[in-house]
C-alpha cells in the first residue's frame, strides 16, 4: 500500500493507493493559512488513513517548486509561502509507523508520473503534460525521463510569456500563459463582462453576484451559444494554442496529455485546441500531435502523488 497526498491551494487530499492505482481509502481537508494548522492537518490525514495498513511509501504532490531529492519546498508564492524552506517529509514521517520513505515533487510532475504508470503515457518516451486549473502546470517526459533541468525547476509551462506587455503574474513576469489561459484568467474576463453590462448568459445568471461565475460556467454558456462566453473561450484557447505550438516545435512529443479541472470541458476545449495547435505546427512537424485527456480518472491527485513513491521504489530495485 502507498499513501498519496496532493497539496493544493484550496484543498489537501490524501488517499491509500494500491500498486495498481486503485484508491482504497481517501480523505481531504481545506488548506490552512498557517504552518501549525498545516502540520496538524497533514499529520492527521496521514495517520488516519495509514492506520492498520502496511504503508510501503509516501508520495506527495505539491504546487510550487519542490526539490525532489529531499522534498524541500524551494518556492511557493502566495498564501502557502509558510512552507518555503521546509521539507514536506517532515509533516508525515512521524505519522507513519516504521521508517517509511517519503518522496515529493511538483504536482504536475506527479500527474505525469501517474499517467506513466497507469494512464495515457504508458509505453511512451516523449510526452508533454499540461494541467489546466486555477493556474497552468506542466511536466515533460523526454527520452524516457522526466525533465528536471539544471536546478530541478523544469516544466513550469504556465510561466511561458505569451503576451510580453500583458498582466503581471505572481511569478514576477508579465503576460505568462496562466494570466491569459487559466480558470482564474477566464473567470476574471467573465466578471469584467458582467460588470460592463454585456448582454449575455453571464450577466443574466450572475449579475446579482458576478464573483459566483466559474470557468466551467463560461465553457457551458459558450457551448449553449452565448456570444460573449464564446469570445472569452476562443481568446483564451488562442493563447493556449500558440504556447502549445511553440512547445510542440521545441519538444516534438509523441503525445500531449491534458488534465486538470478545465480539461473537464471536453471537446469544448479539445476541439479548438487541436485545430489551432495543428494548424500552427503541421507543416514543420509533418503530423498532428495527438492531444488527449488524462486517463488517470482520479481528480484528487492522490494516485499521481502515490505513483511518485511506487516508481521511485521500483527504480531503486526495492521489492514491492
Amino acid at each position: 500500500m502507498f499513501l498519496g497526498i496532493d497539496i493544493g491551494g484550496t484543498r489537501i487530499k490524501a488517499g491509500v493507493v494500491d500498486r495498481t492505482g486503485v484508491v482504497l481509502r481517501a480523505d481531504a481537508a481545506p488548506t490552512p493559512g498557517y504552518l501549525a494548522e498545516f502540520r496538524a492537518i497533514v499529520g492527521g490525514l496521514a495517520s488516519g488513513l495509514a492506520a492498520g495498513l502496511p504503508v510501503e511509501g509516501v508520495g506527495i504532490g505539491c504546487c510550487g517548486i519542490i526539490r525532489s531529492s529531499d522534498t524541500m519546498v524551494e518556492c511557493l508564492p502566495g498564501r502557502m509561502d509558510y512552507l518555503e524552506g521546509r521539507p514536506l517529509s517532515e509533516f508525515v514521517a512521524a505519522s507513519i509507523p516504521g521508517e517509511t520513505s517519503v518522496f515529493a515533487d511538483n504536482d504536475a510532475r506527479a500527474a505525469l508520473s501517474g499517467e506513466i504508470m497507469f494512464g495515457a503515457a504508458r509505453g511512451k518516451t516523449n510526452v508533454l503534460m499540461l494541467t489546466l486549473g486555477s493556474g497552468v502546470g506542466g511536466a515533460i517526459l523526454a527520452d524516457g525521463r522526466i525533465a528536471r533541468g539544471h536546478a530541478d525547476r523544469a516544466g513550469h509551462i504556465g510561466h511561458l510569456t505569451v503576451d510580453p506587455d500583458g498582466p503581471f503574474c505572481l511569478c514576477g513576469n508579465r503576460g505568462c500563459l496562466e494570466t491569459r489561459f487559466s480558470a482564474r484568467a477566464i473567470e476574471i474576463e467573465a466578471i469584467a463582462a458582467i460588470r460592463r453590462g454585456c448582454d449575455s448568459l453571464l450577466r443574466a445568471r450572475h449579475e446579482s453576484n458576478p464573483l459566483s461565475v466559474t470557468c466551467a460556467d463560461v465553457f457551458q454558456y459558450a457551448a449553449e451559444g452565448d456570444i460573449v462566453a464564446r469570445s472569452i473561450v476562443e481568446q483564451a484557447v488562442k493563447y493556449l494554442g500558440g504556447a502549445l505550438a511553440g512547445l510542440l516545435h521545441v519538444l516534438d512529443p509523441e503525445i500531449v496529455i491534458v488534465g486538470g479541472q478545465i480539461a473537464d470541458a471536453g471537446e469544448a476545449l479539445f476541439s479548438p485546441l487541436r485545430e489551432d495547435a495543428g494548424r500552427r505546427t503541421r507543416r514543420l512537424l509533418g503530423r498532428a500531435v495527438p492531444i488527449v485527456h488524462a486517463e488517470v480518472g482520479d481528480r484528487s491527485g492522490v494516485v499521481g502523488a502515490a505513483s511518485l513513491a511506487i516508481r521511485a521504489l521500483q527504480n531503486s530495485g526495492a521489492t514491492l
